[in-house]
């Protein structure tokens, strides 16, 4: 039984397990765009809609990528789907050729490099310095290219490090990108998710980079919207024509609800997506200050999404409670069956003695969960 099958078991035993594992905001889904969702409905706005997804959200799409990127595209080159992962399947299973290299720094999402295989591509993983700090460097990616690689996927800020890649690295990789004549899928899913005054910069926004780039963002992360499945893709018109040639004949367009939903999110105010981010930095400091103190665990601050990615190299070859922890899959077990208390091991990101933990919970649940994990590496 996986981690994650045997934490929605014992949860479904009654047991008071902290979940501390969600790839999703805590926080419901903003009042208005409920309201407007259900306005679509009441107007009979049920049926199917362009592929793409309806000129109105196009349009909001546009403006949101205008107002927080500084990136202007026409109609033609924006795709909506069915999410943020649909969005990068469609643009994976474009661009990637059978044999093709693709780029993947380490951590990476999980899946990113099923897509990539899927596609019938090739997985060249690249290691980041850890002088670097989970930030990504055009010397990381230097390592790893070979003559077959095409292209890169760009995560930042990162799930699961929450690292952000910072304008004098993204100019060097966007200088390494030409010179090497890659293709760029820069996933840009948590860039409305930074704190301490980062700046979430997208690469496409870089001299020369806009028509090799495919933005890929949605409405999940920064409104709340996880169950609405809404994500969009920008970029050269060829590209999003195919990427919209493959969803004609596989999904089709997105809930008609759901865009109508999106395009007030968009469109709307911004003001609650501040305010769950101000929550979401409130938890950061906490969960990292916390962290920081247990023995044999290291964390890098996150500067964005709301993931720490922490480092329990200095808990391997430990035993707790009678059981050997030889990585973290082993610790993480411990922490669920004896503390109650669910993490995500690294196993799955690329990196055996690293876990995911997620503060998208409340300040409560996360100090409790918190507590159970140190109570167990204190004993």
């Amino acid at each position: 039984m996986t981690l994650d099958a045997k934490t929605k078991a014992l949860i479904g035993q009654g047991l008071d397990i902290v979940n501390l594992t969600a790839g999703e905001p805590d926080f419901d889904t903003p009042e208005f765009i409920r309201q407007a969702a259900e306005e679509a409905m009441n107007r009979g706005e049920t049926r199917y809609t362009p592929v793409g997804g309806t000129a109105r959200l196009k349009k909001a799409v546009i403006e949101r990528l205008k107002t927080d990127t500084g990136l202007s595209y026409g109609a033609e080159e924006v795709l909506v789907s069915a999410g943020a992962k649909h969005s990068l399947y469609n643009a994976v299973l474009a661009l990637t050729n059978p044999g093709d290299g693709v780029l993947l720094p380490v951590p990476y999402w999980v899946t990113y490099p099923e897509q990539i295989r899927l596609a019938g591509g090739e997985v060249q993983l690249v290691t980041i310095a850890a002088e670097h700090r989970g930030e990504l460097t055009a010397e990381d990616l230097e390592r790893a290219v070979r003559p077959n690689t095409r292209g890169l996927i760009l995560n930042s800020p990162s799930n699961p490090s929450g690292a952000v890649v910072g304008r004098a690295h993204l100019e060097s990789i966007a200088q390494f990108a030409l010179q090497h004549h890659l293709w760029i899928i820069s996933d840009e899913i948590y860039s409305r998710l930074i704190y301490d005054g980062v700046e979430a910069l997208s690469i496409a926004a870089l001299p020369d980079m806009r028509d090799r780039t495919l933005v890929i963002n949605g409405v999940s992360k920064a409104y709340a919207m996880t169950g609405w499945r809404i994500g969009y893709t920008a970029g050269p018109q060829a590209i999003i024509a195919a990427m919209a040639n493959l969803q004609s004949q596989s999904t089709s367009n997105p809930s008609s609800i759901s865009q109508a939903a999106a395009q007030a999110a968009l469109e709307g105010p911004q003001e609650p997506v501040e305010e769950m981010r101000r929550e979401f930095d409130r938890r950061r400091r906490y969960a990292v200050s916390r962290v920081q103190s247990m023995p044999g665990l290291t964390v890098n601050e996150p500067k964005g999404a709301f993931y720490l990615w922490v480092n329990a190299a200095g808990v391997m070859g430990r035993t707790i409670r009678g059981r050997n922890v030889t990585n973290a899959d082993d610790l993480a077990l411990v922490w669920l069956e004896e503390g109650r208390v669910s993490v995500v091991p690294g196993s799955g990101f690329g990196v055996d003695d690293h876990f995911r933990l997620s503060y998208a919970t409340s300040m409560d649940r996360l100090a409790e969960g918190l507590d159970r994990m140190e109570q167990l590496l204190e004993e």
